[in-house]
């Protein structure tokens, strides 16, 4: 699809297929240019046959392929097409190889040996990877891992290398000549420069690779002689290599791995996992005595603090245990290069198709969303494998002309970034850096071109606002397009699929006429009476037109604030997904979320430092880390519902056994599955069932190709997928890449087919494949999926963060943000997906379960918080306390318990590097969520799922007039979330007034219990200070509505606990001048 052929619109359902704003009418080109006449193995020409029509060898797909490579597959190789898997035929003037008895074909006997006399002036087949016997004089000197020998070969008599004997005997002149060999012409021998990549010599494609692998491994137990023979001079010289040495350093660094786990020292983790373990056994006698000594005048009290602490503890378990084995990752770029994108020779690494997503232009200003685009263009990584979709889910006019824009100013600024290596690479946040940016920049001319950059960037944003400015009114008759064409989304809920390719495949080049990535807008079609599931529907919906249009074998998504922070991010994600040991079982690598424009302090625990610092690195040394919806980069294959490729090392149950036990010694075959255990996999539960085993594709099994069409039938093909055939045809390119057989006229319609409003009805699209449909919060679902069909997944955490993005810095903002992901959690709990109940037919690790579930399980720790947050206030009202008069006994247990908490929070900032500001705001705002926004999640999402009301708690803001730095932070925005926090605060804070005063009124022998129902509530006070300095701002201005409320309700709480005193002992009879129910 090329990249001015207009606005494309359509409903696949009505039959409508619109092209707006068309500069040409000329048909699309295809996505990729293949030359028939070139054979994709060895890179000759096809040739043609002896009626001189060109050479098919498959009739199914007509894959380019020679007459000798043709040859070669079938007696040698495979005998199946490349591409198709589909088995040759037999075609005329071929010899028989085994299996041809059973074609129908009528038999060419006669023609069986002549096709070296009938086409003599083709080029025999090429053995350059070969040994053969036909080598008499002097085998073929390999290199290390076997790589061939640069320069030409010489026999001491010839030019070429002859041979003596063929398959059929020795040379006779009478004797029939084998389509292989002729031993009365000289061979010719391709001589291949081990300085090059394969690809260069037209053997790239992948199946090739596999043979060649094979080939290899069975070479290297003759290498050492090999080589030993050919060392000449003291520089240890190979002969016909020129080279010292480098290039044997080169092959060896491309078989190292790209990336190595490193592990936390055993002095900061072994007396972490002690103290860990000596927590647990404290908390056991600590609970133990507490539920054994209950307080008689204060039961209830009592009783509510001793079933909130045994909540507490089952939450400590969950959140502690899957951080026993943390560990970090490091990975090698330049090994990645050496492997897969030498310079000076074509890109052997994988396409990335990267997603955008956005809704609302008004809520998520389109500046933003183009700097993220552009920083996407500029990504250090070879423009013709990176294509950037951006999803326009609320089709507004205002994405599409901003896009267009960006388009236009992306033409100046990657070529700026790739010239100078700048980071970031997206404009706004690079210009607005205090640094000094003439730092490591030698050019003369990079002053003068970076000062009209940033007039460029001044004037593009000037174009940006004004917009925005204009799509503040909408008119009327709604918007019209520059040609006078009404935009077909005019009505957000009633509109067509559109589509629109602005840059890459001939669709302009930048300022130094290079090409630029695929930048492509798609809005897909939204009807009444269709259930479009939100962002999930839009994801699934960009894994399909991407499919269609580009097919990258890998996919990134991001939100439209986060930008590339670290043009290398990509290749910082293949160094995992790309390598042989991690790929074939990683679904994903997720990267850490970054925020720019956070106060100094982060009051409100914005960065989530220990969550990312923390549990993501726990989880990385069991089964890889969560998904939390940014800045993943996934593995297709994943998202369709196939299983990974596993060991039985990667069987382990869980990592408590494999570290105490140790692991199980493996066999010497034992390290894939066997052919019944793979099979066992595919007959799992509906669930989890895939349709059919990645293991299956990569190792493969007899009978599989030919019986394609017999495990997957078309019907069920369809009802998993979706009625596309070119999408289809797509999910089995597992390396990416568009099928060769794809009609690039048909891309088109099938692109507007695949994201129409009713493609996911009757298919697994949302249940088993893709983004899961069920929650809000639909990145926990979609990596918990793929973790219970065994996939793994890895935390890169690069030095240079790799995206960077925005995050609400103001208290309402904040608590609404928690307020979502709560709601996710709690929708989750409450459906068939619970990590609780579902997956145990799978192959999801012990610890990783039960990171999953203290996901889920988490805002219902709000019930028992706000709770215990009001008892030290109502002891201090009435003078009774939760806990007895303890014996020094049991005070040893109570001051263990809270040597071990902080003990353990000291060794786990220690490993983790995490400060202990960082730790303190993030303890800090779980209490604040926990009293707001958790607790508003649980109601909101029984009343949802159980009742069926979808409550939405909105936030209208107020104007601001503050200005300056972090000006945000104090403008307050009006919700309900607030009112439950400030009760708790205004109750202990009567309650102190209260419990000093009545200390006041007894005398001294009353200061001493006091003291302990203090620290409870200055406890509490302390974990709400950040939300109390929200309600104040920055010059102590308190909504009223606030301050009414909360003291409404402190009061009234206060005053009917105090007219009601259940707690106070029955006074006896003797005092009649005693006053019941009272306290004071």
């Amino acid at each position: 699809m090329e990249a001015s052929s207009g606005l494309v619109a359509g409903s696949y359902r009505r039959n409508e297929l619109v092209r707006i704003r068309h500069e040409s009418d000329g048909g699309s080109k295809p996505l990729k240019n293949m030359d028939r006449e070139i054979c994709q193995i060895c890179g000759d020409h096809a040739g043609l046959t002896e009626t001189g029509d060109l050479f098919v060898a498959c009739n199914e797909c007509a894959f380019p392929v020679c007459r000798p490579c043709y040859e070669y597959e079938r007696k040698d190789g495979t005998q199946c097409c490349p591409h198709c898997k589909t088995r040759y035929r037999r075609l005329r003037g071929s010899p028989r190889v085994e299996g041809d008895e059973d074609e129908d074909d009528v038999d060419d006997i006669e023609n069986e040996f002549s096709y070296a006399q009938g086409g003599a002036n083709k080029p025999r087949r090429r053995e350059e990877f070969s040994s053969s016997s036909r080598h008499d004089s002097q085998p073929i000197p390999l290199l290390t891992h076997g790589h061939g020998v640069s320069g030409e070969i010489r026999t001491p008599d010839t030019q070429s290398v002859r041979t003596t004997s063929g398959p059929l005997g020795p040379g006779d002149r009478n004797a029939i000549s084998s389509p292989y060999i002729d031993p009365r012409q000289p061979v010719p021998v391709r001589i291949v420069d081990p300085s090059k990549d394969l690809n260069s010599y037209g053997l790239g494609n992948v199946d090739w690779k596999e043979r060649v692998e094979g080939w290899k491994l069975k070479q290297e137990k003759n290498m050492l002689q090999m080589t030993g023979k050919y060392h000449e001079g003291k520089g240890g010289e190979i002969e016909g290599t020129g080279s010292n040495g480098e290039e044997l350093q080169m092959a060896d660094d491309s078989r190292l791995p790209m990336s190595r786990i490193v592990p936390i020292p055993p002095s900061h983790l072994t007396p972490y996992r002690v103290v860990i373990i000596l927590r647990l056994i404290i908390l056991g006698f600590f609970l133990q005595y507490r539920t054994t000594h209950p307080v008689k005048d204060a039961y209830p009290l009592w009783l509510t603090s001793v079933i909130c602490e045994i909540w507490f503890a089952f939450s400590w378990l969950l959140d502690q245990f899957p951080k026993w084995y943390p560990i970090n990752r490091e990975t090698y770029l330049d090994r990645l290069a050496i492997r897969y994108d030498r310079e000076g020779e074509p890109s052997q690494l994988t396409p990335v198709d990267v997603f955008v997503s956005t809704v609302d232009p008004l809520k998520e200003p389109p500046l933003v969303t183009a700097n993220t685009v552009l920083s996407i263009l500029a990504v250090d990584y070879p423009v013709d494998k990176v294509a950037c979709y951006v999803s326009d889910d609320g089709a507004a006019m205002l994405t599409f002309e901003s896009l267009s824009e960006t388009a236009e100013f992306a033409k100046k600024w990657v070529p700026f970034c790739k010239k100078f290596s700048i980071e970031p690479r997206a404009p706004e946040f690079y210009f607005e850096q205090k640094i000094d940016y003439l730092k490591d920049k030698i050019q003369p001319s990079f002053v003068k071109e970076r000062r009209a950059m940033k007039r460029e960037y001044e004037e593009f944003k000037v174009r940006i606002n004004a917009l925005v400015a204009k799509a503040q009114k909408v008119p009327e008759e709604g918007w019209t397009m520059q040609d006078g064409t009404p935009w077909p989304g005019n009505n957000t809920r009633d509109h067509p699929g559109m589509i629109q390719v602005f840059l890459g495949h001939s669709g302009g080049l930048d300022t130094d006429g290079n090409e630029l990535p695929r930048l492509i807008y798609v809005s897909r079609e939204k009807r009444p009476g269709f259930q479009h599931h939100k962002k999930a529907g839009a994801m699934n919906a960009l894994i399909r037109v991407s499919a269609v249009l580009t097919n990258g074998a890998y996919l990134l998504n991001v939100d439209c604030d986060h930008y590339f922070n670290n043009s290398k991010a990509i290749k910082e994600a293949m160094c995992f997904l790309m390598d042989p040991a991690y790929g074939k079982k990683c679904c994903y690598v997720q990267f850490p979320q970054r925020f720019d424009g956070i106060d100094l302090h982060d009051r409100y625990a914005n960065r989530n430092i220990v969550f990312f610092d923390i549990n993501l690195k726990g989880l990385d040394g069991i089964q890889g880390p969560v998904y939390v919806g940014t800045g993943c980069c996934f593995n297709r294959q994943a998202l369709y519902g196939y299983d990974p490729v596993l060991t039985e090392e990667d069987l382990q149950p869980n990592i408590i056994v494999k570290s105490c036990c140790g692991s199980r010694k493996k066999g010497k075959n034992s390290k894939k599955y066997s052919y019944d255990q793979k099979r066992r996999g595919i007959s799992r539960s509906d669930s989890n069932a895939p349709l059919f085993n990645m293991d299956d594709i990569d190792e493969g099994f007899e009978g599989y190709d030919d019986d394609r069409s017999i495990l997957m039938s078309q019907k069920r093909v369809e009802k998993r997928f979706g009625q596309s055939p070119v999408f289809i045809a797509a999910t089995f390119m597992e390396q990416g890449g568009i099928p060769p057989t794809t009609n690039p006229a048909t891309l088109l319609k099938e692109a507007i087919h695949v994201i129409s409003c009713g493609y996911e009805d009757k298919t697994e699209w949302g249940k088993e494949i893709g983004w899961i449909y069920g929650s809000v919060t639909e990145d926990i679902l979609t990596g918990f999926k793929m973790h219970a069909r065994g996939w793994m997944s890895i935390y890169c955490n690069p030095p240079r963060p790799a995206f960077k993005g925005s995050a609400p810095i103001n208290l309402s903002d904040r608590l609404n943000q928690v307020l979502r992901w709560a709601l996710g959690s709690i929708e989750i709990l409450l459906s068939r997906h619970c990590p609780i109940w579902y997956g145990y037919t799978g192959r999801l690790r012990l610890l990783e379960r039960l990171a999953y579930i203290n996901t889920i399980v988490y805002p219902i720790t709000a019930l028992p918080l706000i709770a215990y947050c009001i008892l030290p206030a109502f002891c201090l009202i009435t003078d009774k306390f939760i806990i007895p008069e303890i014996s020094n006994y049991a005070s040893i247990w109570f001051i263990l318990l809270f040597i071990s908490i902080a003990v353990t929070g000291i060794l786990e900032l220690r490993w983790s590097g995490v400060s202990i500001e960082d730790w303190w705001r993030n303890e800090q705002f779980w209490v604040i969520g926990g009293t707001s926004a958790h607790l508003f999640a649980v109601f909101q999402g029984l009343l949802k799922v159980l009742a069926g009301i979808d409550t939405n708690f909105t936030v209208t803001s107020k104007a601001s007039d503050e200005d300056g730095d972090f000006a945000e932070l104090y403008i307050f925005k009006w919700t309900a979330l607030l009112i439950p926090p400030t009760t708790v605060l205004v109750v202990n804070l009567i309650g102190i007034v209260a419990g000093v005063s009545y200390a006041i009124n007894s005398g001294y022998q009353s200061w001493g219990p006091l003291f302990g129902k203090l620290f409870f509530a200055l406890w509490v006070i302390a974990h709400l200070y950040p939300f109390l300095k929200g309600l104040l701002g920055r010059q102590n201005r308190t909504p009223t509505i606030v301050i009414v409320w909360s003291v409404l309700l402190a009061s009234i709480f206060s005053l009917l606990w105090v007219r009601i005193n259940p707690f106070v002992s029955v006074i006896p009879a003797a005092n009649p001048n005693a006053v019941p129910g009272g306290v004071f």
